[in-house]
């Protein structure tokens, strides 16, 4: 396990990483409500327009479907790894630390895959503030989520 001067450290990361993973989750739960409630309506005896995307967002761009959906995804899963760190504080032992560092990293990895998706949709240009600061959060995030998994995962005593 991680020396215990590590373990302020890894507290604050947690909390911050939590707290950006639930305004991820929010600005993304709207992204993608938005999306059911304004997207296609194809009622009976209609065909389907010639370029039908069943990831189609009224806002942003060609990327904005990918990027929301995969944010989702690592929102949900990093909140989780969250979860499972606070529970890793607790005891902070030798044993908890792999279950912890492996959760993060699949939390991290989906992370990047998101903001992979969010940097296209920024270099596609046309997007809203709201997806502007999601693409931010998720940028931030693969940086402090990868502090925190080599926080956890440093030297042993």
């Amino acid at each position: 396990m991680a020396n215990t001067s590590v373990k302020p450290a890894a507290s604050l990361l947690l909390a911050l990483n939590f707290c950006m993973y639930v305004v991820l989750l929010g600005i993304g739960g709207w992204a993608m409500n938005r999306a059911i409630d304004h997207g296609f309506i194809i009622g009976p005896g209609l065909e389907l327009p010639a370029h039908f995307s069943p990831i189609y967002f009224p806002m942003g761009n060609a990327a904005t479907g990918f990027f929301v959906t995969f944010a989702l995804i690592a929102g949900v899963v990093g909140a989780a790894s969250c979860i499972s760190g606070f529970l890793n504080l607790r005891s902070w032992s030798r044993e908890s630390s792999p279950a912890t560092v492996t959760v993060a990293t699949i939390a991290w990895t989906l992370t990047l895959l998101a903001m992979g998706f969010g940097c296209k949709e920024i270099e596609l240009q046309y997007r809203n503030a709201r997806l502007v600061a999601m693409e931010a959060f998720s940028i931030i995030l693969s940086v402090t989520q990868l502090l925190y998994i080599a926080a956890v995962h440093g030297p042993s005593p």
